[in-house]
């Protein structure tokens, strides 16, 4: 799959294409079901599918401070919309001058002269250009005329007891936020996975037997509520055996999520023992896969406690993750 940054990038003697465009944080079922129907349509045309994503979030610029948690890194967007079948990822940065383009010179300029369409596909809420003018109604009256088709998807939702749930990036955010890892999970078609690099801590961990990877996530990352979680961890990229730790191979772990109440700890933090190795994980870039909440945040009277309780996380960790393998 080749990667674009901006327009620039486009090769100027780029052909036809099929193209979806969204934010696509999380590339959830929802998302995947509209990139699948653009692939489809791009192979049964025998041209490339187009993916354009935005970097950064569009509400970031439009409302500065607003940045939503982030459910994926740009990478792991990459990374699913290959697994997909994408031929090509395209980010636009999302720029104040790119807010300002009318609906009209996006049309014009970014998808018939650069990128040259002959199909988009979009959500039933699509909106583009500047402050949202233009939508799926517009797009499909410009195509008409420019000789694209438009498809628009609806969203994907499920019936759960007594309400329906409609997939989104909202929705999935929110159950992140309350530590439902089983309700993000099926919306997401897989784990909600947190990245970031190995650094160190305050060792405690190692003190108490149960040393503990202390993974520094990137700014705006979706962390699930505190708690201790069973979850997959992973080091990221190719290359020789750390340790016992084989980088692309995951491991069960049981992970803490925040402040360490115990010893009055004031920063927030994502600690994973990892369990079945003593490799040095310091410097490593590594994926937190969240599967299940095994408890709350507690403060425990005294160190004791403490370890009978990590003793008593890592076991249901093991359990749980035993049956997800």
């Amino acid at each position: 799959m080749e990667r674009w940054r901006g327009q620039d990038e486009i090769p100027t003697d780029w052909g036809r294409c099929v193209v979806t465009i969204g934010v696509f944080d999380g590339v959830h079922r929802g998302h995947a079901e509209l990139i699948n129907h653009a692939v489809k349509s791009g192979r049964s045309r025998g041209i490339p599918t187009v993916l354009m994503t935005f970097d950064p979030h569009p509400m970031e610029v439009v409302y500065p401070g607003s940045h939503p948690a982030q459910l994926t890194t740009l990478t792991r967007r990459a990374e699913l919309a290959e697994e997909l079948g994408v031929d090509v990822f395209l980010v636009m940065p999302f720029t104040t001058d790119f807010m300002k383009l009318t609906p009209e010179r996006y049309i014009h300029e970014l998808l018939v002269e650069r990128l040259h369409v002959v199909e988009v596909v979009v959500g039933e809420n699509f909106t583009f250009g500047k402050k949202a003018g233009g939508n799926v109604g517009m797009l499909r009256k410009a195509g008409e005329r420019l000789g694209f088709a438009v498809e628009s998807m609806s969203l994907v939702a499920e019936h759960h007891q007594d309400e329906t749930v409609t997939f989104s990036s909202t929705y999935i955010r929110s159950c992140v936020d309350a530590g439902d890892m089983v309700a993000a999970t099926e919306a997401l078609g897989r784990p909600h996975r947190v990245e970031g690099v190995v650094v160190r801590g305050d060792g405690r961990g190692k003190g108490l037997g149960f040393p503990t990877a202390n993974v520094a996530p990137p700014m705006h990352s979706a962390i699930p509520a505190d708690g201790v979680y069973a979850a997959w961890f992973t080091v990221l990229g190719h290359g020789p055996v750390m340790g016992t730790v084989t980088p692309g191979e995951r491991y069960q772990a049981a992970v803490s999520v925040g402040t360490n109440p115990t010893f009055s700890g004031r920063t927030r933090t994502v600690e994973a023992f990892v369990l079945d190795t003593d490799a040095d994980l310091y410097g490593q870039h590594v994926a937190v896969d969240f599967v299940a909440r095994i408890r709350g945040q507690e403060r425990f009277d005294s160190i004791d406690d403490l370890v009978v309780a990590m003793k008593g996380d890592t076991s249901r960790a093991r359990t749980i993750l035993s049956a997800h393998s």
